[in-house]
């Protein structure tokens, strides 16, 4: 049986280039069936701030696992390599935070322009105004393995984070993810990277819209109303929420993926699922698909 937690925390990430991005939200989930609370600093929160909480967390040593929706690594089985022709293309995920982290290390905010624009990493992309890179490839761009898994499973089309062009891209906030990885490997385990620790806190790569279906929503995955975030939430055994001044995507997303998080966490199968060994070390997986 994986390790209990008592607190789960959902945070809805985002790659915008500003300082307090609005996309960023975070809810906590505690044992029993109180719905999650948003947990909102005065002014909204930064990616660094997102960090500093972080490591308070691991500080303390929090029972606490903590969801994050970004990809925590580029397509790498497909191809032995996240950029076929690069001599330096990084071995392995750590590598590849590094990475990004070093070429990026002066744009602000955990920005990642400046990786976005290099000269060999960008022929990989799809961005604007250039559009896709030489490298791309063809239709949506490469997939990892656990992308390829989630769409068979029927959780939706998971996008590449090669992609950085249009709503549903993830491309960007996963490079700004990988910033916070960086700074948070050694000092909080990251699923599956590290094994699971006895105590203190855990990462685990989230797809929120995983959450929605296992909520019952179907053909849509954003609530944006108080009545249709309970009823979701009670499909996942969640009491009502606390009213929020706004019903936007990011923070119900955040809610119902704290509370669904709370419920997967104790399922075996989800922290053993075929696949993973092959891309333990490179691709990483998203947490609920199997």
């Amino acid at each position: 049986m994986p390790r209990p937690f008592t607190r789960f925390v959902c945070i809805d990430w985002s790659g915008q280039a500003v300082a307090r991005p609005q996309g960023i939200a975070l809810a906590e989930a505690t044992l029993g069936t109180a719905a999650p609370r948003l947990i909102r600093p005065s002014g909204g929160w930064s990616r660094e701030a997102v960090l500093e909480w972080l490591l308070a967390e691991a500080a303390n040593k929090s029972d606490l696992l903590i969801g994050m929706d970004f990809s925590f690594a580029f397509p790498f089985l497909d191809r032995c390599a996240y950029f076929p022709g690069w001599p330096e293309s990084p071995p392995d995920a750590r590598s590849l935070w590094a990475r990004v982290e070093r070429i990026s290390a002066a744009d602000p905010h955990l920005g990642c322009a400046s990786f976005v624009a290099h000269e060999t990493a960008s022929r990989h992309f799809r961005r604007q105004p250039q559009g896709a890179g030489d490298l791309f490839g063809t239709g949506g761009g490469r997939l990892r393995a656990t992308e390829i898994a989630c769409r068979s499973a029927g959780f939706g089309p998971a996008q590449s984070s090669f992609n950085l062009v249009g709503a549903a891209q993830v491309g960007k906030s996963s490079l700004t993810g990988m910033r916070l990885l960086q700074r948070l490997n050694g000092i909080v385990p990251i699923w599956p990277f590290d094994p699971v620790p006895e105590r203190g806190p855990m990462l685990v790569e989230l797809y929120t819209t995983i959450a929605a279906r296992a909520a019952g929503l179907r053909g849509i995955s954003k609530i944006r109303d108080a009545a249709s975030l309970d009823g979701a939430l009670a499909a996942l055994g969640s009491e009502p929420h606390e009213p929020l001044s706004r019903y936007d995507d990011h923070s119900t997303d955040a809610i119902l993926a704290a509370a669904w998080l709370r419920g997967a966490a104790s399922r075996p199968e989800l922290w053993h699922p075929t696949g993973l060994d092959a891309v333990r070390a490179t691709e990483g997986w998203t947490f609920g698909v199997t």
